[in-house]
């Protein structure tokens, strides 16, 4: 029996007794008009979009549930308990504590616990068939040693929601991470999952804040607030091999209690071997998604790094064609392997047919072995100039990328997205570009702290050659990446 099927059988188990129930999701910051699309797309429900950036909300029945885990633009799932639109603080900061703890023994726990079971069955029939254990704790990196809640709550700037396990749910040396009550046990998996559902649960609160007239920290709130939960349930606080993680997300007056569905970020899911910038798989799916891939169309990256945006559309829009390129040899074998690890992957989840719509070479970004207006979408992430590059090389490398992807582009058809955060060499080479690219839409994002622009560009009906610009950088090579870099140092 496929995934699917299994999971929908599951649904049809709990149909008579459904349960609905709001969801929240985190999401890559700038891209939640995207999420709430393909939510409403895959699963049907209305999304609410959170004044708290990189947030989404949408009620689901139960039965449902296992359709939140087809979503591809999403970082992290959770169950709302509660929600308080506009929270009373109060003036002091005992007084909120105490608040707090009084919070915990008010909330109606018993359907979001009852869709955090069922969620954990649907993931515990995928163990099964990889030949892992069903109980599964793990260990995030982003927790300190074990002492008092506040020691593992996340700063402001942080809107995910996840635990930094490679391989997902394996420890360093690539063995399954088991939990206490299945450690050096022999018995088959059935069996310790029947004697460990009879052990107390382990918890922790992660709390989330942002908003600057808070007279309480994180740390604070999550400690006073897990120590109520932990009172009120008689489960046993563990900072890393925990089975359950509560959430308290508070941004300004708004406070969200919340029960976690995922145990890491979801952008991990394509990316085994990572490079010195590593986009996230849920941003990829957000650049894809904004141009709309057709049947047919030659997509191409041609900067991939690991292989992130072509694997994604890959596995999401099989009926398009991609080519994922880059000038280090080092990044064309990370994509390589990755590409390698998704076909392990499908064979293991059920037999899906050998191969994927993507290869890869690599190749001279400025000088692409491609035919003119042979491609019908460019998607690709630019160096920023931080960790790749520098803004110095930006400034002749962004005039003549854009125009050999003119070349290659087919014209009034094609289309580029374009992530990059040195938005005024950009800027200033798109400007030079009048007669071959149109700016059409520009999505905002935070990408680990940094304010960069995913540019969604319109490829003009003007054929290659024979436009102004053209014409004249060919008169005068490198002359207008020259006079930017100029007005640039003038500034």
């Amino acid at each position: 029996m496929s995934e699917d099927q299994d999971q929908h059988e599951d649904g049809k188990d709990n149909q008579s007794d459904a349960v609905s129930v709001i969801l929240g999701a985190t999401v890559p910051t700038g891209f939640e008009y995207t999420a709430a699309e393909e939510v409403k797309e895959k699963t049907g429900a209305d999304v609410k979009i959170s004044k708290d950036r990189g947030r989404i909300y949408f009620r689901i029945t139960t039965q449902h549930l296992h359709l939140v885990h087809k979503l591809r633009s999403v970082d992290n799932l959770f169950v709302v308990v509660a929600e308080f639109v506009d929270y009373g603080f109060k003036e002091t900061k005992e007084e909120t504590l105490n608040d707090f703890q009084k919070l915990a023994s008010k909330l109606p726990w018993t359907d979001p616990l009852e869709v955090w079971k069922i969620n954990n069955s649907l993931k515990k029939k995928k163990w099964r068939r990889k030949g892992t254990h069903l109980s599964k704790a793990y260990t995030s990196s982003q927790a300190g040693e074990e002492g008092d809640f506040g020691e593992l709550t996340m700063n402001a700037e942080k809107l995910k929601l996840e635990s930094e396990i490679p391989g997902g749910g394996l420890e360093e040396n690539g063995s399954p991470v088991q939990s206490d009550s299945l450690a050096n046990q022999g018995k088959d998996s059935e069996e310790a999952a029947v004697e460990s559902s009879t052990e107390v649960l382990k918890f922790r609160v992660t709390c989330n804040r942002a908003g600057e007239k808070h007279n309480f920290t994180s740390n604070e709130a999550a400690r006073d607030f897990g120590g109520a939960v932990q009172d009120f349930f008689q489960w046993k606080p563990d900072m890393t091999r925990f089975d359950i993680e509560v959430l308290l997300n508070i941004h300004n007056s708004e406070v969200v209690v919340g029960i976690a569905l995922t145990e890491e970020s979801l952008h991990r899911r394509n990316i085994t071997h990572f490079g010195p910038t590593t986009l996230r798989s849920t941003l990829a799916y957000g650049m894809l998604r904004l141009c709309k891939p057709q049947i047919s169309d030659v997509i191409i990256d041609p900067m991939c790094g690991t292989g992130a945006i072509p694997l994604e559309g890959a596995i999401e829009w099989r009926n398009s064609y991609y080519l994922a390129g880059d000038n280090n040899d080092q990044a064309v074998k990370r994509t390589l392997n990755n590409i390698n690890h998704i076909h392990r992957k499908r064979q293991e989840n059920g037999g899906a047919p050998w191969g994927l719509p993507v290869d890869t070479l690599q190749w001279d970004l400025c000088h692409l072995p491609l035919r003119t207006a042979s491609v019908d979408i460019i998607v690709t992430d630019m160096p920023f100039g931080k960790r790749m590059g520098s803004r110095k090389k930006n400034w002749d490398l962004y005039p003549s990328c854009l125009r050999e992807m003119a070349r290659v582009c087919r014209p009034a058809t094609g289309k580029a997205v374009i992530l990059t955060q040195d938005k005024k060499c950009f800027t200033k080479a798109l400007s030079r570009m009048g007669g071959l690219w149109r700016k059409s839409h520009t999505v905002w994002v935070n990408i680990g702290g940094l304010h960069a622009g995913v540019f969604l560009l319109k490829r003009i009906a003007s054929v290659f050659g024979e436009t102004s610009e053209d014409l004249g950088e060919r008169a005068d090579p490198g002359g207008s990446a020259a006079r930017a870099q100029k007005e640039n140092e003038g500034d």
